[in-house]
């Protein structure tokens, strides 16, 4: 009898782990592509001093909606030419198309998938979840910029354009949970 009990709580602490190894994999992931611009994950800086220079490179934004979420979604500019090193403030719109609060979240990445590492954002929608009440419209601030060592790169002077790229989910996160009871108990979010 105790080694069948020691066996079954075994098998249960086992099936725990890896339940739990599984539930970490997406952000554990997330968060390596964050750190080292793997998968054309842009990396995340701070505004700081840095050069800029002259050479300048196009950046696109190519922005997509989940077929189950009912927004609109879309850049104020469908590109914008900056110097490597420079600042750039773009807006993205969103607009909730449905009857009932929604809360969204960005994914991201950027093309070539190789210039993910040169690719920095400072402040971005996609770091946090987006609560929109029905109809409700939002402009939402990327603050970013092409770092200007990509310059010193000679395997990087035929880029001449990046394209960010974000597609919008609807959250089922605790957080999102959350945000959607404070607003059915009357409070005002500001979706942003």
């Amino acid at each position: 009898m105790d080694r069948n009990a020691r066996m079954a709580w075994t098998l249960v602490l086992v099936t725990a782990g890896m339940l739990g190894l599984a539930y970490a994999a997406v952000p554990l992931y997330q968060a390596f592509c964050k750190a080292t611009g793997f998968a054309g994950t842009p990396l995340v800086a701070q505004s700081d001093d840095r050069p800029v220079i002259k050479r300048t490179v196009t950046v696109r934004f190519d922005t997509n909606v989940d077929p189950n979420l009912s927004w609109r979604f879309e850049p104020e500019q469908r590109e914008v030419k900056v110097h490597l090193g420079e600042e750039k403030l773009v807006f993205f719109r969103a607009t909730n198309l449905s009857q009932r609060p929604i809360v969204g979240t960005a994914t991201y990445n950027v093309t070539p998938e190789r210039t993910a590492g040169w690719f920095n954002k400072i402040q971005c929608f996609c770091f946090t979840e987006q609560l929109l009440k029905p109809g409700q419209t939002v402009d939402m601030p990327v603050v970013f910029f092409v770092d200007s060592d990509m310059d010193k790169d000679r395997r990087y002077d035929d880029i001449n354009t990046i394209t960010l790229s974000y597609t919008f989910y609807e959250s089922k996160t605790q957080r999102a949970k959350t945000l959607l009871g404070g607003e059915s108990a009357g409070e005002s979010g500001k979706g942003s």
